[in-house]
């Protein structure tokens, strides 16, 4: 008799989860706490694996026997009451990046942080792939670790974005470069407290050595001077002030100073991505790959052809003299605060939707002398209104879909101004993710 999995939710995280696990000889028992699941649906998404148990609405005590091991999936909150009825029959939990970890053969960069983890993922994958590296770009970016890590090779390299729901179902995860890029309040309503967020952001270097690096953001108030106390060789980059050792913005240039060699990285206006958040991001890309030993001609080429992921700051279109910009991925305050100063024309603002449970004040206060015109939807509208009313800014319309949204930004918006999507809130009380949000919002300009 084979050795028995259980695993956590049956989205895609979870489907690929059934699939490796499959692949590596257990039998599988998939739970979700959605009665309405189509279970035929389900087997044939699980067509390569060998009869597969579904269990649908409640978690029985029947359903944990003989279970070896549990996979939960990120979206699950640790404190649902299957996951207590797990933990409470010994069963060992572990998530999907733990899971994928383990059976990967090659070197692994894990990049996290509030805001800026695609750009950065997507862009440090590039470098490596275009450095001629075999490259597993994964995790959080939309592509399942799970699903890749099969392609691990012990020359390979995985870049993977993870999130704070994955960091907290870690044990043995340890990755050759780990990356915080910034931390500022999200993602609250599930940890509670900033102090939990912070921690479990800390997670990704937790099992790292001496023998491993840490980039970390000099500016952050959560990061500076937590080289005193981690393992690894961390290394700072700073979009402020010049490093002894790190990489900083200089006027216009990005300079890198590594092993006592300084040398221009790359001049901005070179670039193709728009912000000082982006040249954090590009600083941190380039800190890891020279940390990986990618040499620096290879880097700055491919510095100089990247463009934006999808859905960060986008420029989706110009129409009569608008410019439109999808920035779906804002999905917190901070990132939308990013996408804001990025804008250097009048903008007409679409934002809002479903509540995580921060502040948005200091997101609104970017907002004054930028925002012509406030569009908001979702849950949150009332309140993102109100916090806007109470710095002056009173020219908002409430809309109820992204159709109306964007017919009000056409009659608001002038020649030479900007219409930018940036919510500052997850999609999920009217989209099933932030990219059918902002493929909607393109789809209509």
């Amino acid at each position: 008799m084979s050795k028995i999995a259980l695993v956590l939710g049956a989205g895609k995280s979870g489907i690929n989860a059934c699939r490796l696990l499959a692949g590596k000889g257990y039998g599988i028992r998939l739970y979700d706490g959605n009665t309405g699941l189509d279970v035929k649906a389900l087997r044939e998404r699980l067509a390569d694996v060998k009869d597969p148990v579904f269990v649908l609405g409640s978690l029985q005590p029947a359903d944990l026997e003989g279970a070896e091991l549990c996979v939960i999936s990120p979206g699950i909150d640790l404190e649902n009451e299957a996951v207590q009825a797990v933990r409470a029959a010994g069963i060992p939990i572990i998530g999907e990046l733990e899971l994928a970890w383990r059976y990967d053969r090659g070197s692994v960069i894990a990049i996290t942080g509030t805001n800026g983890k695609t750009t950065t993922t997507a862009l440090l994958g590039q470098i490596m792939e275009d450095a001629g590296k075999k490259t597993l770009t994964v995790g959080n970016i939309g592509i399942a670790y799970t699903e890749e890590v099969d392609r691990s090779s012990p020359d390979s390299v995985s870049v993977a974005e993870v999130s704070s729901f994955q960091l907290e179902t870690i044990d043995g995860f340890h990755p050759h470069i780990s990356a915080i890029l910034n931390i500022t309040p999200d993602h609250l309503n599930r940890h509670k407290t900033m102090e939990n967020y912070v921690n479990v952001k800390f997670d990704v270097t937790k099992n790292q050595t001496a023998e491993d690096f840490c980039i970390l953001n000099y500016e952050d108030p959560y990061l500076q001077g937590a080289d005193q106390r981690l393992a690894p060789k961390v290394l700072y980059f700073s979009s402020k002030r010049e490093l002894a050792e790190g990489a900083w913005l200089m006027g216009d240039d990005i300079m890198l100073s590594l092993g006592g060699k300084e040398e221009l990285v790359v001049d901005i206006h070179e670039l193709n991505l728009l912000g000082r958040h982006n040249y954090e991001n590009v600083m941190a890309a380039v800190l890891m790959a020279a940390s990986f030993g990618i040499p620096m001609e290879s880097i700055r080429k491919t510095l100089k052809k990247f463009t934006a992921v999808e859905h960060r700051i986008e420029f989706s279109g110009e129409k009569n003299g608008v410019r439109y910009y999808n920035d779906s991925k804002g999905t917190n305050p901070d990132a939308a605060i990013q996408a804001i100063r990025a804008m250097v024309r009048p903008t007409v603002l679409i934002a809002g939707g479903y509540d995580k449970g921060g502040s948005f004040d200091e997101w609104i206060a970017a907002c004054v002398g930028k925002v012509k015109h406030l569009i908001l939807m979702g849950t949150t509208a009332k309140k993102i209104g109100e916090t806007a009313a109470r710095y002056g800014i009173t020219a908002i319309t409430y809309v109820n879909s992204m159709e109306e949204a964007v017919a009000t930004a056409k009659e608001k918006a002038q020649s030479g101004d900007a219409v930018l999507l940036s919510p500052a809130c997850a999609s999920w009380d009217m989209f099933k993710s932030y990219e059918e949000r902002g493929r909607i919002f393109k789809a209509l300009i």
